[in-house]
């Protein structure tokens, strides 16, 4: 018997991203950097220059999804979304170009999507996990080993950090320093709430900013997701592509091999916050998952 197939697309505040699977199988899986929310902190509002990037990617996806008799679809919104006061807009757009209308996830609910992708292959005797997912404009936190026992969602993100405070090129110590900081500050905040984090045998690593830094670490001149996945980025490795990439200039950071153009300009507000959280949960190193919540989405349908 043929097993129902689902589709999940991720409206992020860096990309937006597709999977179509089964549960079991992953048939489709797609990545767009759209930057929908470059701006939003400053502006509160989405540009129609990010709406129309998410719209011609979700164009795309369209024709893809048409290639299977679909049993559901589930898009999300994240971050970028919940901070906009045009939002509306955005969701109007998106519902028109794929026929499904968004869902405005909290923080919470994110996190728990990307843990319940993130542990699906891993052995729930090697927990409890603590699982973070680097956003755009948001870094959640799910602990737990088969299923979230706690979660919480910071605003912290590349876009966010690298558009507040780095400045110049390339970053000065002190906006460097800035984001160290204001990441810490949010580390002791998640636990305060959660407490249980403390206790996490593994870290796990989710989005572009981890897989970045693993692609860098490795020196992949391609994305090559089986060399990424379950990948583990140890912390002086972790520390060596930090160094290198928020030290260079943005024409110099360009060139090293993994870092995608997409990503150049938001890189050092993300790989600052990974550092911090390897630094303040003085862990050995990282596990990277390509698996989050694209997975979840797919999970959340088959239950």
């Amino acid at each position: 018997m043929t097993r129902p197939v689902y589709a999940g697309i991720d409206c992020g505040t860096n990309s937006t991203r597709l999977i179509i699977g089964d549960g079991e199988q992953t048939f489709e899986r797609e990545m767009t950097i759209t930057g929908l929310g470059r701006g939003v902190d400053s502006t509160g509002m989405l540009s129609p220059e990010g709406i129309e990037r998410v719209r011609s990617a979700l164009e795309n996806y369209r024709t893809i999804m048409d290639r299977y008799e679909l049993a559901g679809t589930r898009m999300t919104a994240t971050s970028a979304a919940r901070d906009a006061s045009n939002r509306d807009e955005f969701f109007a757009v998106a519902e028109a170009t794929v026929a499904v209308t968004p869902e405005l996830i909290s923080g919470h609910e994110e996190a728990e999507l990307s843990f319940l992708g993130a542990i699906a292959e891993l052995d729930p005797a090697d927990g409890p996990f603590l699982v973070f997912d680097i956003g755009g404009g948001s870094t959640e936190f799910a602990i737990g080993s088969s299923r979230m026992e706690g979660g919480i969602s910071t605003d912290m993100g590349s876009v966010r950090f690298s558009e507040k405070y780095i400045e110049s090129d390339p970053p000065l110590p002190e906006e460097l320093l800035a984001c160290l900081s204001v990441a810490e500050a949010h580390l002791d905040d998640v636990v305060r709430e959660v407490p249980i984090v403390l206790g996490a045998r593994q870290l796990v690593g989710l989005a572009g900013t981890v897989s970045t830094a693993a692609a860098v670490e490795i020196g992949l001149a391609e994305y090559d997701r089986d060399q990424i996945h379950h990948f583990r980025l140890d912390r002086a490795a972790i520390e060596d592509v930090y160094r290198t990439l928020v030290t260079e200039s943005r024409d110099d950071r360009i060139h090293n091999p993994g870092l995608e153009p997409g990503r150049v300009d938001t890189i050092v507000g993300g790989m600052c916050i990974l550092a911090r959280i390897v630094r303040y949960f003085d862990a050995e190193d990282v596990l990277v998952s390509e698996s989050d919540i694209l997975d979840g989405l797919i999970l959340s349908q088959c239950q």
